[in-house]
């Protein structure tokens, strides 16, 4: 588990890696997809936020293959925020804005390893509360990946504070996250145990070279 730098964004996977979905104001956001660079403001958005905030992300590597990643932030420094009819975040908190894990990855806990990372990252801060907005509806289009699934936050400590048909606003508190107990070696080691060698070769070659500690 490592934070998200200008070096690991790299390992985002596509179309992450460009979506300014969060990051920019709806006019923005089409504005750099139009010039055909988006992964640039969405670089540009990352660099400016460890500057003034600090860590932003967190990944997770198996076998130091990139396996899934969550990004969070203070409202303010995410324009998307307030366009959810469940807005606005709870002054205490920081909000989770995208959480995905790989599919050849998915069910071995990897997101309740992230969404820990977080936790540990955030309470150092005095910090109290994530918080997200959900979606009750399955991905079909590219804006709706862009959002977890509310099942996703509910299944990871999360609590609905409002609800909402579609997007409910969810809430962990960052103590409740820490007592959980450590299962990193357990998740990993089920999650490998339950994965053929090929499908890790599939996944391989979309990671870089680097070594990791």
């Amino acid at each position: 588990l490592v934070s998200l730098t200008l070096d690991t964004l790299e390992d985002l996977p596509l179309p992450c890696r460009q979506c300014v979905y969060w990051e920019l104001d709806p006019v923005a956001a089409e504005r750099a997809r139009a010039a055909g660079d988006p992964g640039l403001e969405k670089e540009a958005w990352v660099s400016k936020t460890l500057l003034e905030w600090g860590s932003c992300g967190e990944l997770v590597y198996v076998d130091d293959v990139p396996a899934g990643f969550v990004m969070y932030a203070p409202p303010a420094y995410v324009p998307r925020a307030l366009d959810f009819p469940t807005a606005p975040v709870s002054a205490d908190a920081a909000l989770l804005t995208t959480a995905h894990v790989l599919r050849p990855f998915a069910g071995g806990g990897l997101g309740r390893m992230l969404v820990q990372g977080v936790a540990r990252n955030l309470i150092k801060r005095g910090i109290k509360a994530i918080e997200a907005f959900g979606d009750t509806a399955s991905a079909t289009d590219g804006e709706r990946s862009c959002l977890a699934p509310a099942d996703f936050f509910l299944a990871v400590g999360f609590k609905t504070v409002r609800q909402h048909p579609r997007y409910p606003r969810l809430r962990l508190e960052l103590r409740t996250a820490l007592s959980w107990k450590s299962d990193v070696e357990y998740a990993l080691d089920k999650l490998l145990g339950s994965m053929q060698p090929e499908a890790l070769l599939r996944v391989r070659p979309a990671t870089r070279s680097a070594v990791r500690a």
